[in-house]
């Protein structure tokens, strides 16, 4: 599994360091949101790399729903399954729910299709901001403070038609935002697709705080400041 690169997988009970995190957002994600900075305040775990961890460890089903429930600091210790029936709670060494998997319906270990529905979606899901936040926030006439933007992941849920493909591609079907006082509401849903065919479908859902209305200069600044993040990464 590709993911090995990045952390060892083979314990029940797995950490991540901050060089870990931040590698896996900007190598594998291209995700340049400054929680995962390894000099970050609040450093937060990619939601991702744990999405990774889950199917690469206890396989691929048809049907799967991960629900967040909080941010994953550096060095706390998790606990993966080797496998799940119905559903598992990855908790911390505190005893703290930080990831809730449901799964139903057929379940593959196929290595070339977990890895390739793997880099199809962590490369879809990191770049949510700019390329789809920004389009959506400006259709809905607001943003996230320029401040401190807080865009938490919620949830993401896959269905699969089949499991015998061996490549995966995705493409954005639909987007929406419900829009309550300062909190909102987002939406991103995604065809699975293998060899042009679609074979699934699935939804990404995150919760934007500290709405305000949208200012186009403000909403450039983020856009700037991102892209100048990545460029200095990349030297």
């Amino acid at each position: 599994m590709f993911i090995e690169n990045f952390c060892p997988i083979d314990a029940n009970e797995i950490s991540f360091t901050r060089q870990q995190g931040s590698d896996f957002a900007k190598q594998v994600a291209d995700d340049f949101n400054p929680l995962h900075n390894i000099d970050a305040k609040r450093f937060c775990v990619p939601g991702d790399l744990l999405f990774s961890i889950v199917i690469a460890k206890s396989g691929l089903h048809k049907k799967m729903t991960f629900d967040f429930s909080g941010m994953v600091s550096d060095n706390v210790s998790l606990t993966f399954p080797e496998h799940i029936d119905d559903s598992f709670a990855i908790k911390d060494d505190k005893d703290k729910t930080c990831l809730s998997v449901s799964v139903s319906d057929e379940k593959t270990n196929n290595p070339s299709l977990i890895n390739a529905l793997t880099k199809a979606y962590v490369d879809f899901s990191g770049h949510t901001f700019p390329d789809i936040l920004v389009k959506l926030m400006s259709e809905n006439n607001v943003m996230i403070n320029p401040a401190r933007p807080m865009v938490m992941y919620q949830s993401m849920s896959i269905d699969l038609h089949t499991l015998a493909a061996e490549s995966v591609s995705l493409k954005l079907a639909k987007t929406s935002l419900t829009i309550d006082s300062k909190r909102g509401d987002a939406w991103l849903e995604f065809d699975l697709l293998s060899n042009g065919e679609v074979i699934g479908h699935g939804k990404k859902h995150m919760l934007l705080s500290g709405l305000r209305s949208y200012e186009q200069e403000s909403v450039d600044a983020m856009v700037n400041q991102y892209h100048q993040t990545k460029a200095d990464y990349q030297g």
